[in-house]
């Protein structure tokens, strides 16, 4: 006789295994590890909590210092929990679709969506605003749930080109359609805080899809976001 209780714990596994292979197919090459999901999330703040410590003192910081003490849980918690809760597959938003009764056919845009990532390599903040755009092929979404997908996809270390060509794939899965756009115009601290320190820069990123390929739509598209 199977017991109830590991029936759940298998079903459980299961819906780990299909968000995990979700994740890696629709992640775009995020350099994660086969065994990235086989921690919950208070035992990685505990072992972040450690090593953040071990930081500290190495840099000389005095952790007895009522200002300091709790630092290395706050850091470790902000990781797991707020700025790389993106990589885990169970935050990844529910997407609400709507049938698009009105028969709207033109694009429809959300434009100056803010974007808060931290760059893989020196992790330190990208900073700045998602243009998002789509076609309606029969259903249209959230517009809320437009923000949700840029703030899921940015909240993993990053690098801006894989971001963008992200938030598109979560919006073409969503959604059923190739008819997609998204810009993002940031800054990046690895370059204002650090190294040349060039504060006024900007970078921006790409991606079109289906009829957003087309030069008169794609220039639609750039008029209303004033690019």
């Amino acid at each position: 006789m199977i017991n109830s209780n590991t029936l759940i714990d298998e079903k459980n596994q299961q819906d780990v295994m299909d968000l995990e292979q979700e994740h890696h197919s629709s992640a775009f090459n995020n350099p994660i590890r086969a065994d990235a999901f086989e921690l919950d999330d208070d035992t990685k703040i505990e072992l972040i909590s450690k090593h953040f410590a071990s930081i500290m003192q190495v840099l000389g910081m005095d952790l007895e210092d009522d200002s300091l003490k709790d630092t290395p849980k706050r850091v470790a918690k902000m990781y797991v929990k707020e700025i790389f809760s993106g990589l885990n597959p169970v935050n990844k938003p529910k997407l609400t679709l709507f049938n698009n009764s009105f028969q709207y056919k033109r694009m429809l845009v959300e434009r100056n969506i803010s974007v808060f990532s931290n760059c893989e390599h020196h992790f330190v903040p990208i900073v700045g605003k998602a243009h998002v755009a789509y076609i309606s092929n029969g259903q249209v979404i959230g517009l809320s749930k437009l923000n949700r997908i840029v703030q899921y996809c940015s909240q993993r270390p990053q690098v801006q080109e894989r971001l963008t060509i992200q938030i598109a794939n979560l919006l073409k899965e969503a959604l059923g359609t190739e008819d997609v756009a998204v810009i993002i115009d940031a800054h990046h601290h690895c370059v204002s805080s650090r190294g040349i320190k060039d504060a006024g820069s900007a970078t921006i990123t790409a991606e079109y899809g289906g009829q957003f390929l087309s030069t008169d739509t794609k220039n639609e598209f750039l008029k209303y976001i004033g690019l």
